[in-house]
């Protein structure tokens, strides 16, 4: 289980050259994620879900509230945690001249899987993401699509307990887009705790368990996607978004 409690991240800025002012990307946010459950973080870009899932992760520091993993909190267990989270960042780097195979298997290394398990973790993740095609080719040369696929499989070489995937299908076609909401259905199966963090609405109602709207910040609802369409009178979560912040949905 991941527990989030009153998480609050307050950032300072610049109004001008010489006036500084502060701001909230998230305040007060509060949930729990449960083991084979598939939690959404839901809202519109600059709603605060990137710096929400980066102090989930540890990459970032909240200022103030607390965050812990089946009971153990990051200040005095931050490497155990770290050992056991996937985190997938939309805009994360991966090195160009390598070919995946050699993406892989660095990535085995630094997580010290055993040399004679290496090549069945890697074969099995390939097989899983259906990246067979494209194994030995350089990730500079890679479609998005493959690319995506990519920078999953490196985050998952380690068998993680913890998902924390950021936009993970944003920008991919449908079919890869399948693929990895199909993982991470199956991912779910085994019990793993999963953040998944989306603007496609639909995606979310599809495979989340509970769903975390945020707007501004904020929280602006909470609960299955049936209870949250149940709340707003709606029939989907995109409309159920909307009536929340008092707009329209205008579809494209």
């Amino acid at each position: 289980m991941i527990k989030v409690e009153h998480i609050t991240k307050k950032f300072t800025r610049y109004k001008n050259k010489k006036e500084k002012e502060e701001f909230y990307a998230n305040k007060d946010i509060t949930f729990n994620a449960n083991n084979g459950e598939i939690v959404g973080i839901l809202g519109p870009n600059g709603a605060g879900k990137t710096t929400l899932l980066r102090m989930i992760a540890g990459i970032l520091e909240p200022t103030s509230g607390k965050i812990n993993f089946d009971g153990l909190d990051f200040n005095n267990n931050e490497i155990e945690i770290k050992q056991k989270i996937a985190y997938l960042s939309g805009n994360t780097k991966i090195y160009n001249t390598l070919t995946t195979y050699e993406l892989l298997k660095m990535c085995a290394e630094i997580y010290n899987i055993p040399k004679d398990k290496i090549e069945s973790r890697i074969k099995e993740i390939v097989e899983t993401l259906k990246m067979e095609q494209f194994l030995y080719n350089k990730i500079g040369n890679l479609s998005t699509g493959q690319t995506q696929k990519v920078n999953l499989s490196r985050c998952l070489i380690h068998n993680p307990k913890y998902y924390i995937l950021d936009e993970a299908t944003a920008g991919l076609d449908i079919i890869s887009s399948q693929i990895i909401l199909e993982f991470i259905k199956k991912e779910k199966s085994n019990e793993k705790t999963i953040l998944y963090s989306t603007h496609y609405m639909e995606e979310a109602e599809n495979i989340c368990d509970k769903v975390i709207m945020i707007n501004k910040g904020i929280i602006i609802q909470s609960g299955t996607p049936n209870e949250i369409k149940r709340i707003t009178n709606t029939t989907n979560l995109r409309d159920s978004f909307f009536a929340l912040i008092g707009e329209v949905s205008y579809e494209e």
